[in-house]
């Protein structure tokens, strides 16, 4: 009993651990500002996003100055998604570096200001993946469809697991330079602060042997 609680503990574990990102939301953006979203994506692995702008008046397409740019950037600031003046877009692309990618939405200034609403979705990893597309195109039972699934969400949780013991040998790296580094500072204040000691007592008694009180 206690051995299947484990084991359902640490399968709930390491699904957590599973890097599958759904970010959807509905923001509002005012004219002549900027937002931006970041994601945290790792290294080969595939994203997708769409947004488009609430339409206020439906039925009617929206006039020019109420649309939007948007720019999608890498943490090195490479560009994988540029959009200028939309009123709806989307980007995919796989991670060609791992870290936080950043989603910046722009509209342009206008008198009086307005205030834009925009509907945006973000999937990464897992989540990304269109999964009926993929049981059509190759035409395989449920069965194998969902053998695949948990194949793929096995390898993104080695994969994480991997990630996660880097990110841990260069915390411990970090935490050895810093513990040296403190060392090599307090053994230097501490001599600084002892020879600073040394002269305040060689200044005083020479101070009391000028005086002539010792």
């Amino acid at each position: 009993m206690w051995r299947s609680r484990n084991i359902a503990t640490i399968l709930v574990m390491i699904l957590g651990l599973a890097s599958t990102t759904v970010k959807g939301m509905r923001f509002d953006l005012r004219s002549g500002a900027t937002k931006c979203i970041t994601e945290d994506i790792r290294l080969n692995a595939m994203t997708v996003g769409k947004y488009s702008i609430v339409n206020p008046v439906e039925g009617f397409s929206l006039p020019e100055e109420d649309r939007v740019t948007v720019r999608v950037t890498s943490p090195l600031g490479n560009n994988y998604h540029y959009a200028d003046r939309k009123a709806s877009g989307s980007f995919a692309f796989t991670a060609g570096e791992a870290g936080d990618y950043m989603a910046c939405f722009w509209a342009a200034k206008q008198s009086p200001t307005k205030i834009m609403s925009i509907d945006f979705e973000w999937k990464s990893g897992l989540a990304a993946k269109d999964w009926s597309k993929v049981a059509k195109k190759g035409q395989v039972e449920m069965m194998e469809l969902e053998l695949r699934k948990l194949y793929d969400t096995v390898t993104t949780v080695h994969e994480e697991m991997f990630s996660l013991r880097e990110r841990e040998e260069e915390m411990q790296d970090l935490i050895r330079s810093t513990s040296s580094t403190m060392a090599t500072f307090t053994f230097f204040s501490l001599v600084i602060c002892l020879s600073v000691a040394g002269l305040q007592l060689w200044h005083l008694k020479s101070f009391f042997q000028r005086k002539k009180l010792i």
